[in-house]
């Protein structure tokens, strides 16, 4: 089992930044893919980026490309989410998620990941 702390959410104005850590327990974090995920009142929860295992691939959603990046460091057992240029519609929370099936991959669909964080709130207002 793998647990997930999600951390540096918080209220932002729109075009500023915020950097999302989620930090994994145990020692085979390089074996899974991660993912980050978020959900707003009333909606679905949604894909936001995914990275494989090793970090050499990386996936992002449309609404997000060009403004946010997701990388891992091993060494830390901990990915992030950089998010530039924020706007309103991306006020929700946050969760981080991992999958240990398919390290090599990046994966989509919110079904397929294994372990979940709490989440943390990202606020986008003036």
């Amino acid at each position: 089992q793998v647990q997930l702390v999600e951390s540096g959410g918080g209220l932002v104005q729109p075009g500023g930044s915020l950097r999302l850590s989620c930090a994994a327990s145990g020692r085979t974090f390089s074996r899974y893919t991660m993912g980050w995920f978020r959900q707003a009142p009333g909606k679905e929860r949604e894909f936001v980026a995914s990275i494989s295992g090793s970090g050499s691939r990386s996936a992002h959603a449309d609404s997000v490309k060009g403004r946010f990046t997701i990388s891992r460091d091993n060494a830390k057992n901990t990915v992030y989410l950089q998010m530039n240029s924020l706007k309103p519609e991306d006020t929700a929370v946050y969760y981080c998620a991992a999958d240990h099936r398919f390290p090599d991959s990046v994966i989509v669909g919110r079904t397929s990941y294994d372990y979940w964080g709490q989440g943390t709130q990202v606020t986008v207002s003036s």
